[in-house]
């Protein structure tokens, strides 16, 4: 059975320590305490006096001075695990934590889910090949030597490395490694860690080049067990659940995110508020706790995602410049269908098609699928689509040989709406009202990430309203523009009520909108 020793940097709240040691040995593991030195002797000292007693806790064997970003990092986790490797031989696998980490799963899982696989939990990605820096510099943390450290010698770190620069003082990565990168909070074996000490005393040199990287605590390890360990063996994944805000900052976690810390498929969550004292108890509690279900589902970040974007509903006060230069032409005209259904609104495209021999495409905004001429390549991304959207849907225009168009366009996206309606074409839209029963609603929160087949109904249940509102606020912003030109059909209308509306939307005689509308399977989900 898996015995985990806690590996715990920390450098304040000496109470939150004492309990954090208390509570994951209670269940029969282990920690190692590297406490940073640049804190109050006091602290320290009142950390060791509480857990002189407890066989189960130690302290690494050296304390330093530790600061984000620099080798220092690095150095406590590597004495930190020394000291854990030396005082608990029965320990079977060793698992970063920081001082705002807590469990959200109970120690019988944990214990089980590390006994399911003979792996190491750490991600690891082709550091040049991958996206995971998102900002900042990238290759100049690897290839050029960092003394200094950018947070708080910020002028020395920019011109030691500007100077490197000019004097062309690169270096190589060591030739036999492939760096990699990834979280700092992985779960190794103790194989592992044997063969990763064993291995800084052969290299040297591999030493000497991490001591000088921007960061390391991202790369050494990630490299290191990537390097030693067998591709198979190896989860490029951590086991404690952290999310990020738009602005690259940890999102922290309240009392309110129990639920849905509990429900993610990790181990441990951080970073947990200070201030969450009731969630703290009860994750406690939790961790100590026996023969507990778990409904996992993995939608927390996507979740997270939507529901922050709610309010955040931003208004462009001037055209880009590529669409001052461009219009569809003034003699055109362009029919914008918009319906929360995709199919709905794909089906009556269709039927529009059939019946008027109408140019159609679906939501080319939406869906990198959507089938297009080749228009030069401006057609291959949704990204390249919607910066230069005017000049697609001319070009769209010419390649058809035709004055009317039609498109789908999701009813979020009022921006491009208004876009096209700022054009000198003429232009008109149609709304498709439709109705959304609570289990269509379900599979659309589990189609876009909200939900997973295992999100518990209590949960799903609290979403809903979110997800129902949302619908209902697009359809009011469509409305609240003032678009002229603008029709709309129902799913709860009769055939004779939609039909006028698609009649004068797509100027069509009345018996031919009457045929579209008549459509059988029109709003069938």
């Amino acid at each position: 059975m898996a015995k985990i020793a806690y590996i715990l940097l920390c450098h304040k709240d000496p109470e939150g320590i004492i309990a954090q040691a208390q509570r994951l040995t209670a269940a029969g593991d282990f920690i190692s305490v590297h406490f940073d030195a640049r804190a109050k002797r006091t602290d320290f000292q009142r950390i060791t006096a509480a857990l002189a007693n407890n066989p189960s806790v130690t302290f690494a064997r050296k304390r330093i001075k530790c600061g984000w970003g620099g080798w220092s990092l690095v150095q406590a986790t590597l004495y930190a695990i020394e000291s854990a490797m030396a005082a608990f031989p029965r320990a079977t696998h060793f698992y970063m934590l920081s001082g705002d980490c807590m469990p959200t799963k109970t120690a019988e899982y944990a214990h089980d889910f590390l006994d399911i696989d003979e792996v190491d939990y750490i991600e690891s990605v082709d550091f040049f090949a991958s996206d995971w820096i998102k900002t900042g510099i990238k290759e100049e943390r690897l290839i050029y030597r960092h003394w200094f450290n950018e947070r708080t010698q910020k002028k020395l770190f920019y011109t030691s490395m500007n100077w490197q620069q000019r004097l062309k003082l690169t270096r190589k990565v060591p030739a036999d490694i492939q760096m990699q990168i990834g979280s700092q909070w992985w779960c190794l074996r103790r194989r592992t860690l044997e063969w990763l000490l064993d291995f800084i005393q052969k290299r040297p040199d591999v030493m000497r080049f991490f001591r000088t990287t921007w960061i390391p605590d991202e790369t050494f390890f990630q490299t290191l067990v990537r390097h030693l360990v067998p591709e198979p063996e190896i989860r490029s994944r951590s086991l404690t659940f952290l999310m990020f805000t738009d602005y690259g900052v940890p999102v922290t976690f309240y009392n309110d995110h129990y639920d849905l810390l509990v429900s993610q498929d990790y181990l441990f969550a951080r970073k947990i508020s200070p201030d969450a004292l009731d969630m703290k108890d009860r994750l406690g509690k939790l961790y100590v706790a026996t023969g507990v279900h778990f409904g996992i589902s993995g939608e927390g970040r996507s979740l997270f995602k939507f529901l922050s974007a709610r309010g955040r509903i931003g208004r462009r006060f001037a055209p880009r410049f590529w669409e001052t230069e461009s219009s569809l032409g003034r003699e055109r005209t362009l029919l914008i269908v918009t319906c929360k259904k995709w199919h709905v609104a794909k089906r009556l495209v269709d039927r529009v098609r059939q019946v008027t021999n109408l140019p159609a495409v679906d939501y080319l905004f939406n869906e990198a699928s959507t089938p297009l001429p080749d228009l030069g390549g401006i057609q291959t991304t949704l990204e390249k689509r919607t910066r230069h959207r005017r000049a697609l849907v001319r070009m769209l225009f010419d390649y058809w040989q035709t004055d009317g168009l039609m498109l789908c366009i999701d009813p979020g996206n009022v921006d491009l709406m208004q876009d096209f309606y700022n054009d000198k074409a003429k232009v008109r839209l149609l709304e498709i009202n439709c109705e959304f029963s609570d289990d269509y609603l379900i599979g659309h929160a589990r189609r876009v990430g909200l939900a997973g087949q295992r999100t518990p109904p209590e949960v799903i249940d609290r979403l809903l309203p979110t997800i129902r509102y949302d619908v209902r606020f697009e359809s009011d912003r469509i409305r609240d523009a003032g678009f002229s030109g603008f029709f709309r059909i129902r799913q709860s209308a009769t055939v004779d009520e939609n039909t006028m509306p698609l009649a004068t939307f797509l100027d069509i005689p009345v018996d031919k909108a009457r045929e579209i509308a008549a459509t059988e399977y029109l709003f069938v989900d």
